[in-house]
């Protein structure tokens, strides 16, 4: 077992002295980024959220267009669909403030924004309410969407293998300059899918190329023989030539875009509710640089019966996306908690350096996921608080069981949930041919100062790391466990990375996130 337990000495001084503490053995108070012991080592995860930062930005740049001035009724007794759309677009040539006064807003149709530098701001989630109505044609699809239109340019082939850490990759020519936007990726070739042990399970993406990091160049370097192009963000796994690794240009994300300060809801039938397949209350798809702030959910005057609930199914997707954060949010209380993702209130998909922090999900069915196919990274969950997870088999389940927030498709690499709160369930592990082959799900992802009264399942590819945890979580990384029905501990050895049980409240720095940020600037 990959165990590293704290010396004798050191544990009667960080349990006997008030305030003493304790650090990991892979996070020295000298760490630099590549630091390992052996062949463990944690990544640099401080790359997450809007410009690779926890702030976001007060406003935007551009006018304040208030939806009032366009016709919106801010008593909800009229449809104020049109009015909202209007002010959208009228910023749309500048971008600008899209302005929602306090009030209660329906909207019986969906928000689109495609334009940048636009936000939606309400006076805050206790003053303005901004509450949907449509279920007809919204399975896979947000009732606000924010969304841009990426396109892949020219591809430059490595001609070295992308070391895992590192920030560099060498090509033989290049057009690419620094500020464009680039993915790093991969052919899941049958040699890649044989390394991981999942033949036969991985099997929607074989033979083709997946962009496994969404970044950005910093620097290109033609004074060789060949050229060096340096990125924003390090390399979360090895891109190998053998797979045909390469970099592709890309343009058309959608930037500087947010939503802050209102409550939200879909709720609508009950019946409706289960009928319809991965609806979002919230949608960023293919943005980079975006934000949520402040946006809190609710039952709305929709609501068909007393149960209570906020949410048709989702809360917040973000899909193909880097460099976003969603920050002071409370989600909760999905309708639909069935099988084919819903109750999702927090979800990430094929997305690089996502920042959700200081975040409440209540009664999803996996309040905080990362979902579906490659090629989600560096994400950060911070300081989030998870409760009442609970997957349904159907409308009519009334007992359900056990929903966690995971690691739930295709090896997400170096993610970092940080200083939070478990009390239902969080876990990385295989899951075989579950979700059309979502096989094991999680590499060198790491569980840091994990409190709650939960469950902590950490089965993952290689090594993970689960450092810091409260005497109340049920944490489980053997190897030895087998589940007739899950199987999810096999083909996951070694066993993870193991410190700190029970005493995740001495544990130094309280937020590996928030450290390694202040050590980066």
């Amino acid at each position: 077992m990959q165990h590293r337990l704290l010396p004798p000495l050191v544990l009667l001084f960080a349990c006997s002295e008030p305030g003493a503490g304790w650090r990991s053995d892979l996070y020295p108070d000298d760490w630099t980024p590549g630091f390992a012991v052996g062949d463990a080592a944690l990544h640099d995860v401080s790359y997450a959220g809007y410009h690779n930062g926890p702030e976001v930005p007060d406003g935007v740049p551009g006018p304040v267009v208030s939806v009032l001035d366009h016709g919106a009724d801010p008593t909800g007794a009229s449809d104020s669909t049109d009015a909202i759309q209007a002010a959208i677009d009228a910023v749309a040539p500048t971008g600008g403030e899209v302005y929602l006064p306090a009030g209660s807003y329906r909207v019986d149709d969906v928000l689109l924004v495609t334009a940048p530098g636009t936000l939606i701001r309400g006076d805050g989630a206790g003053a303005t309410f901004l509450w949907f109505t449509r279920t007809a044609g919204m399975s896979d699809a947000g009732h606000l969407t924010f969304r841009g239109a990426v396109v892949d340019g020219a591809e430059d082939v490595l001609l070295l293998d992308g070391e895992s850490h590192d920030h560099t990759v060498e090509v033989a020519d290049t057009d690419l300059e620094p500020g464009d936007d680039v993915a790093l990726g991969w052919v899941v070739t049958d040699d890649w899918v044989a390394d991981h042990g999942m033949d036969g399970t991985w099997a929607i993406a074989n033979g083709q190329w997946r962009p496994f990091f969404r970044r950005e160049v910093v620097d290109v370097d033609r004074s060789g023989d060949t050229v060096l192009v340096t990125l924003d963000v390090p390399h979360r796994y090895p891109a190998l030539v053998r797979d045909g690794a390469s970099l592709r240009a890309q343009t058309g994300y959608l930037t500087e875009v947010g939503v802050e300060g209102l409550s939200i809801s879909t709720v609508g039938d009950w019946d409706a509710a289960w009928s319809l397949e991965r609806t979002h209350a919230v949608l960023f798809d293919r943005v980079a640089d975006g934000w949520m702030r402040d946006v809190v959910s609710y039952e709305s005057p929709n609501s068909s019966d007393g149960r209570g609930k906020h949410l048709l199914s989702g809360g917040v997707k973000v899909l193909k996306s880097k460099r976003v954060t969603i920050a002071e949010t409370d989600l909760a209380n999905a309708q639909n908690r069935g099988e084919g993702g819903n109750g999702y209130l927090y979800e990430i998909g094929e997305s690089s350096e996502i920042l959700t922090r200081d975040a409440v999900a209540r009664r999803g069915r996996h309040n905080f996921i990362q979902n579906w196919d490659f090629g989600t990274s560096g994400c950060v969950w911070l300081r989030t608080h998870s409760e009442g997870g609970r997957a349904y088999f159907a409308s009519w389940d009334p007992i359900g069981q056990l929903g966690f927030s995971e690691f739930h498709h295709s090896l997400a690499m170096a993610n970092l949930i940080d200083a939070s709160t478990v009390d239902d369930g969080w876990q990385a592990a295989n899951r075989h041919d579950y979700s059309s082959g979502a096989g094991i799900t999680a590499t060198g992802s790491t569980f840091w100062n994990l409190g709650g009264t939960g469950k902590l399942h950490s089965w993952q590819h290689d090594l993970g790391y689960v450092i810091g945890t409260s005497d109340t979580l049920d944490v489980e990384t053997g190897l030895g466990f087998f589940d007739p029905f899950s199987r999810r501990p096999d083909g996951t050895a070694p066993e993870d990375w193991v410190e700190g049980e029970g005493i995740a409240e001495l544990l130094v720095p309280q937020s590996l996130y928030e450290d390694q940020l202040l050590r980066r600037r």
